[in-house]
């Protein structure tokens, strides 16, 4: 049985239907060094020094990070190949994503 799609997921590709997310390092760091993205997604298996360049660079701007999925969940969700680096420059997208990420736990349940 396949498991569900997490909520988060599905709203990434609205997010990315509507426009309103970016990918790839230097595209994402811009939206972040601008103020314009809401949230930073990192895959959970991206490497050590990309999640510290963005964590740090978050910090810096204060902007949201939250570190969910791994690569090719991201990627299937946006229809693209893996990617390691979403953000989201849509604060509505991005409060939602956080609050479903917030609802589900690491758990995963299985039938």
């Amino acid at each position: 049985m396949k498991q569900k799609k997490h909520k988060a997921l599905s709203l990434l590709g609205m997010a990315m239907r509507a426009g309103k997310l970016v990918t790839g390092d230097e595209t994402v760091l811009k939206a972040v060094r601008q103020g314009k993205a809401a949230l930073v997604l990192l895959a959970a298996d991206a490497s050590d020094n990309t999640k510290k360049k963005f964590r740090d660079k978050c910090a810096t701007y204060d902007t949201n990070c939250v570190e969910a999925f791994d690569r090719i969940a991201l990627g299937e969700a946006i229809g693209k190949s893996e990617r390691v680096i979403l953000g989201l420059t849509d604060a509505g997208f991005a409060k939602s994503i956080v609050q479903s990420l917030a609802q589900s736990t690491e758990v995963e349940y299985i039938d």
